[in-house]
């Protein structure tokens, strides 16, 4: 039955989900941004981030604060040696090469992870204040949802002050636009396009111990669908464009959870085929996304 409370419970819901699409996409969209790759690896960033985070409360008993600074700090080391020594070696290389090794790096990480930890799923046992529920009215809120959401905001937002205020932001622009002629301006590619990489697995580990944190499991292949997601959340929105990602990430959030709700119940399997549909409706009246240009030449 369809009350104003299971209405606003999935709106809750979608609203969660969004924000977790986002923070991936918007990784993706930056790396894409300046470089032309699309990184199959990004997803893999939120598995090795949400197993550190599972290590530093389970085994180390550290704070939960602890336990989202860390592995944001640590998986933003991993994409900067990912860069280092995967990406920059190949810079110039033909796209598809980098391509291939993005799916790689991605095999590398989940059967890396298989082989060590196994491919069993472990439950997540959040610490007891956020495992806790708020009551307002009927609804019933988890306080794990008000940080998903309010996290995730202060993150997007931190990054766009990053992004337009800050020289590497600026630097990060320019080299968006025209790597080459950032280039010839003195602009620092290898170190801009490695703070780009890092920021960006920095943001798929945060991601990755929320969504362990939401759906209370880790698995060596989680990042896998939401990766994959959160890309055609950054082509629905536009690739390339950091505000584009964050509305593609929130459209694709509630169209579906909306659909899961209200879809007969038999049709609520079938919400990634919804998913991709509405890549490619999107796709026939926008073609570069809804906040994207046509790509240009980049000499």
């Amino acid at each position: 039955m369809l009350t104003p409370t299971y209405l606003a419970q999935q709106l809750v819901n979608a609203l969660n989900l969004g924000s977790l699409y986002a923070l991936v996409a918007i990784g993706l969209t930056m790396v894409y941004g300046i470089l032309r790759l699309i990184n199959f690896a990004h997803g893999d960033m939120m598995t090795l981030g949400a197993y550190l985070a599972l290590g530093i409360i389970a085994l180390l008993a550290l704070p939960v604060e602890l336990a989202l600074v860390l592995p944001m700090l640590l998986v933003a080391g991993v994409g900067l040696l990912v860069e280092r020594l995967a990406y920059r070696p190949l810079r110039g290389a033909p796209e598809v090469a980098m391509l291939i090794t993005s799916l790689a790096i991605s095999s590398l990480i989940q059967n890396g992870a298989t082989m060590t930890l196994t491919a069993q799923p472990r439950p997540v046992r959040l610490p007891s204040q956020l495992a806790q529920r708020i009551a307002i009215g009927e609804l019933s809120l988890a306080v794990m949802d008000l940080v998903i959401v309010a996290l995730a905001l202060a993150l997007m937002v931190a990054l766009g002050v990053f992004v337009k205020r800050t020289t590497i932001g600026i630097a990060m622009r320019a080299c968006s636009e025209n790597l080459r002629a950032a280039q010839l301006m003195g602009v620092d590619v290898n170190r801009v396009i490695a703070i780009a990489f890092a920021i960006s697995a920095g943001l798929a580990g945060v991601a990755g111990v929320l969504w362990s944190g939401k759906f209370g499991l880790v698995d060596p292949f989680m990042g896998f669908v939401p990766g994959l997601k959160a890309f055609v959340a950054a082509v629905i929105g536009g690739i390339g464009s950091i505000p584009g990602a964050v509305l593609g990430g929130y459209l694709l959030g509630f169209a579906e959870v909306l659909f899961v709700a209200f879809a007969p119940p038999g049709l609520s399997g079938y919400r990634d085929a919804f998913v991709f549909a509405l890549l490619l409706i999107v796709l026939l009246v926008r073609p570069a996304g809804l906040l994207g240009q046509r790509e240009v030449n980049r000499a």
